[in-house]
């Protein structure tokens, strides 16, 4: 009986959590159904500081990465370029017919190798902005997971264990996939294409029908902000009726809860992209650099340019992706 065999080239930044659903799925597996083997593989794709988190299992990458049918990139945060040795493996190995998948911010080394180039990559939420900025050759969805061709991406969390389900049902067949579903106890098997963000009604902790609609229009008018007036007369409720809804509810009117949306959205284009600060400010609906920067110092305690300077000077990744703001 031949193994199937799997490599798991680990960053230090990944999380137990991660690891442990990819894993468990493939574990599960074959004490459900003896007739499949897979022989897992894992590798350091960097070295490791000591006492740096969790102890990762298995050795450095030593060179070598031939012999696996698949292999999975896992980061649990973007990591830097890799070494110039690893990425000609990698390459070597995508030329050779591996299929090759990219697990939470481990899409990150593949789009910087250009693998990902053309092709459909699920990534993470809060990582969107940022990484179609960097990789504008990749179709970046807010899919769970993506399985394009021979290329492998799931946007983390559980979505992890979603991609291994798709893997086992596609290699061994639903019923395999639905046994080791059953095994951990999931409550479905979700498919790729699911999106990423909770329901809305999740949420806001509330299933009221007209609030939901009201944050909807929201969230999907950002650059030209709707009037309290017009949104209550689209979701058709009065204003005064809009307005008790959204105090009983989220304890704050809709023009307050519209403010922070739009807010929350620029902090993150801040910290992810290199736009400039009107740029963003003109993107998330206000009306000049001042109004904009009025309004976060009141919410955020600090202005845009305080904030971006304070994250980049922090984060080495931040430093190293975004490019410092003129003027």
């Amino acid at each position: 009986m031949t193994a199937h065999r799997i490599g798991f080239l680990i960053w230090p930044s990944t999380k137990a959590l991660t690891l442990a659903l990819a894993e468990e799925a493939l574990r599960v597996a074959q004490r459900v159904h003896p007739e499949v083997v897979y022989e897992l593989t894992f590798m350091h794709a960097e070295p490791l500081v000591e006492g740096d988190g969790w102890q990762l299992p298995g050795e450095p990458w030593g060179g070598r990465l031939e012999g696996c049918q698949k292999v999975f990139l896992i980061a649990d945060e973007p990591p830097a370029p890799m070494a110039s040795a690893l990425a000609g493996a990698l390459k070597q190995l995508v030329r050779a017919g591996c299929v090759i998948g990219g697990l939470s911010a481990g899409v990150y080394p593949l789009a910087q190798l250009g693998l990902l180039d053309g092709y459909r990559a699920a990534v993470h939420w809060r990582w969107q902005d940022d990484f179609a900025e960097r990789f504008p050759k990749v179709i970046a969805t807010s899919h769970l997971f993506d399985w394009d061709r021979d290329r492998l991406t799931a946007c983390g969390g559980m979505s992890v264990l979603d991609l291994l389900l798709a893997v086992l049902a596609r290699d061994h067949g639903a019923e395999l996939a639905g046994a080791v579903s059953e095994e951990l106890v999931v409550e479905r098997i979700r498919e790729g294409g699911e999106r990423q963000r909770i329901p809305l009604q999740n949420r806001l902790g509330s299933s009221h029908p007209k609030l939901t609609q009201a944050v909807l229009l929201m969230e999907a008018n950002i650059e030209e902000p709707l009037t309290t007036d017009e949104i209550a007369q689209h979701v058709c409720v009065s204003r005064r009726q809009l307005e008790r809804i959204f105090k009983q509810y989220l304890n704050r009117v809709p023009s307050q809860y519209y403010l922070e949306l739009r807010l929350n959205k620029a902090r993150q284009m801040l910290m992810q992209t290199s736009k400039s600060i009107i740029q963003i400010g003109l993107s998330c609906g206000f009306s000049s650099g001042p109004h904009f920067s009025s309004a976060y110092r009141n919410f955020f305690g600090a202005t845009p340019r305080e904030d971006r300077n304070q994250r980049r000077s922090s984060s080495p990744f931040e430093l190293s992706s975004v490019p410092a703001e003129r003027g």
